[in-house]
Order: structure tokens, then C-alpha cells, then sequence
């Protein structure tokens, strides 16, 4: 399908940008399931804030404090995808997740269990406590033991629940399945000619090849690294888009998950390093000898910057883009002046969510380019011809 009519383009821009504006309105809680991470987060600031931790009880967001609470909540991970909530009747609408562990046997149950004033689960005799978003293991009453820092010491089990970021990502792994998969099929049935929605999968695919593989790589080596490429760039891309949606996820935005996307990178690139590769890190030619005893141990920590670039890059950028969009809208709700910062508030929010379209896709080739980068400097054959 081929959008020609420019105001059909317009109102789609600005229904993808009001996106993320629905999902700060909408999904973010004001449950009781997660009154109680609000809360602690705001206590610390001291008792003038007690006024602030009422307000949760019925929904309302409009202090500066409950706004930062608010903000690193979004950040964060969950049990449960919540939609909306009527702060006044005290009805949410969503659904919860799975909880799998490993505590002497496998249990599963739904995260739903967590959903009352304790948050505390009983399964098998066992209760467990949800606490800032990890379980613990604890008593009757859900009393847990903090140390001096307000970090819980009760015993964890083993956590292999499907939360919101887990469920995005194999939804997304979902979809890269399909989409590729028909597009190999149609390939295979109309003689190496796309057809529907492969139609606009194949430009993107021949832009990574010829822009970022090939000349990275090289035109000999670079097929058998289009696979990972391929998929880590259509992987993160799908996910930012994804963020963008009242869902409300922020899957790149953790560092966990960038931190595996890089060592992937890390993996690959030290795997299929050839021996120029690490002659050039251990004993690098046309260099004196105590040179090369010196700069070998830079040069082995230089392979460990790299990745980390990698991942602080890709998320440092993706939180950022939360951060500024809901602090552009909670301005409406900060200085309680509709009049004046609705307009201004909405107008910088719709702008900022323009650009993070942008940054949607540029932080997916940024990944990508600088992965085909690191690989092809590990796999190039050098010459050595000017040390002699």
C-alpha cells in the first residue's frame, strides 16, 4: 500500500507521535499493586511528602516527587501489563503474567496472587513477597529483613518469570519469524521476486547488506554475518517502536538486555577473529618490543570497551527519550495550569516523539553498523608489507 494523500500522512505522524502520551496517561499504575513501590520511592524525601503518598491512593500524579517516582517506575520492569485505571473506584484493567521459580521444585502460578494490600503470594505452603520488583522468600505476614541500605536479605529464588520485557521480546522474536519466513517463502515462490508486505522488508534488507555489511565486512566474508545482523537490527528497531505504544515497555531502555545484545556482538567478533586479528593485539608488528609489552594489555581491555559502548549507547539514548517525554507531559500536571502548559507541554511532547521515531531506527543501525564494524576488523586480512 502506497500513502500518496500528504493528509493522511499528517494525521498518521501525529497519531504515532501522541503515542507515548496515551501511555503515560494510561498504563502507568495507580493500582494497588504498585502503590506500595510509590510510595517507598517518595518516603525517603521526608514527612512533607505525606500529603503526596495519599494522593496515589486515588490516582493522582502531581507533584514533582510523585512525578520522579512515577518516572523510575515506568523505567522499570513488571509482573503485569496494566492498561488503564480508575484511580477513584479503584478499578485497573490489564492482565497478569506468569510467574515461574525454582524454589525445591518448579512453581508457576500468576502474578495475579501478588495483587492484594502485602503483595504476598502463597504457593505450596510457601509465601513469597514481591518487593521493588524481585520476589523473596518470606513469612506469613510478608515481613521482610532489610539491611542498613533498605535492601532485602531474605532468599531469592530462582526467577524465570515472563514479564513485560520478556513477553515483548518474544513477541517481537515472533514476529521477526513470520516476517522472514514469508518473505523466504515468496522468494522461493515467485522466482527471488518479493511480494506484500516483503515488498518493504527487502529494501531494508539490501540497505544493511550494501551499506553496513559489505563494506565493513567485505564482499567474501560478509554472508555469513548477515544472519545476526538482520536480526539485531530488526530485534532492537521493533522493540524502540514498541516503547513507543500506550504498552508502556521499555525493553532497551534496560541494561540487561542491551548488556546481551552487546556480548552477543563481543562473541562473534572474538570467535571468528583470525590470527592478524590478535597478532595486531598481542604482538603487534612494526612496534618495538617493550612497546608491545606495554600496549598488549591495552589492547586486550580495548576489545571489552567495545561492547560496552555498545550497550551504554543503545540504552543510555532509549531511557533518554522516555525520561524527556514524560517529564514534557508532567508538566501539565506539575504546574496545574492548563491553560498555558497544556499547549506548550503537548506541542514539545508530539516533537520530542517525533524524533524518537527517528532515534527508534537510528539507534537499531548504530548497533548494527558498529557490530559489522567490529566484526570486519576481526576478520580482515591485513598486509604488512610497509613494516619490512
Amino acid at each position: 500500500m502506497v500513502f500518496s494523500n500528504k493528509p493522511i500522512k499528517a494525521i498518521l505522524v501525529l497519531a504515532i507521535s501522541a503515542l507515548p502520551y496515551l501511555g503515560f496517561s494510561n498504563v502507568e499504575d495507580t493500582t494497588a499493586t504498585h502503590e506500595a513501590h510509590k510510595n517507598e520511592a517518595v518516603a525517603p524525601h521526608g514527612e512533607a511528602n505525606h500529603d503526596a503518598q495519599a494522593a496515589h491512593a486515588h490516582g493522582a500524579v502531581n507533584t514533582k516527587e510523585e512525578v520522579t517516582a512515577f518516572i523510575e517506575h515506568h523505567l522499570q520492569d513488571s509482573h503485569d501489563f496494566n492498561f488503564f485505571a480508575d484511580g477513584e473506584k479503584g478499578v485497573h484493567y490489564g492482565f497478569s503474567l506468569p510467574v515461574i521459580l525454582i524454589d525445591n521444585g518448579l512453581k508457576v502460578f500468576s502474578s495475579s496472587k501478588f495483587h492484594n494490600e502485602k503483595e504476598l503470594a502463597e504457593v505450596d505452603g510457601v509465601y513469597y513477597k514481591l518487593h521493588h520488583g524481585k520476589i523473596y522468600v518470606s513469612d506469613k505476614d510478608g515481613n521482610l529483613s532489610l539491611d542498613e541500605h533498605g535492601h532485602a536479605t531474605n532468599k531469592m529464588p530462582l526467577d524465570f518469570s515472563i514479564t513485560k520485557n520478556v513477553a515483548s521480546m518474544l513477541l517481537v522474536s515472533a514476529m521477526l519469524l513470520f516476517m522472514f519466513t514469508s518473505l523466504a517463502r515468496a522468494y522461493k515462490k515467485n522466482n527471488g521476486l518479493p511480494s506484500g508486505f516483503g515488498r518493504v522488508l527487502e529494501p531494508l534488507i539490501l540497505f544493511i547488506r550494501d551499506e553496513i555489511a559489505i563494506p565493513n565486512i567485505g564482499e567474501k566474508k560478509y554472508r555469513k554475518f548477515m544472519g545476526y545482523l538482520l536480526t539485531v537490527f530488526f530485534f532492537i528497531w521493533l522493540l524502540n517502536l514498541l516503547g513507543m505504544t500506550p504498552l508502556g515497555i521499555n525493553v532497551t531502555g534496560n541494561i540487561a538486555v542491551t548488556v546481551c545484545l552487546a556480548i552477543f556482538t563481543y562473541i562473534i567478533t572474538q570467535f571468528s577473529a583470525n590470527k592478524d586479528y590478535w597478532g595486531h593485539i598481542f604482538w603487534m608488528p612494526g612496534v618495538p618490543v617493550p612497546m608491545k609489552i606495554i600496549l598488549a594489555p591495552i589492547e586486550v581491555l580495548g576489545t571489552l570497551t567495545k561492547p560496552f559502548a555498545l550497550l551504554i549507547r543503545l540504552f543510555a539514548n532509549i531511557t533518554a527519550g522516555h525520561v524527556v517525554v514524560m517529564s514534557l507531559i508532567a508538566m501539565i500536571f506539575v504546574g496545574k495550569n492548563l491553560v498555558a502548559d497544556l499547549p506548550i507541554s503537548l506541542g514539545l511532547t508530539i516533537f520530542i516523539s517525533v524524533i524518537e521515531i527517528l532515534v527508534a531506527f537510528l539507534q537499531a543501525f548504530i548497533f548494527t553498523m558498529l557490530s559489522s564494524l567490529f566484526i570486519g576488523m576481526a576478520v580482515q586480512d591485513h598486509h604488512h608489507d610497509d613494516h619490512h
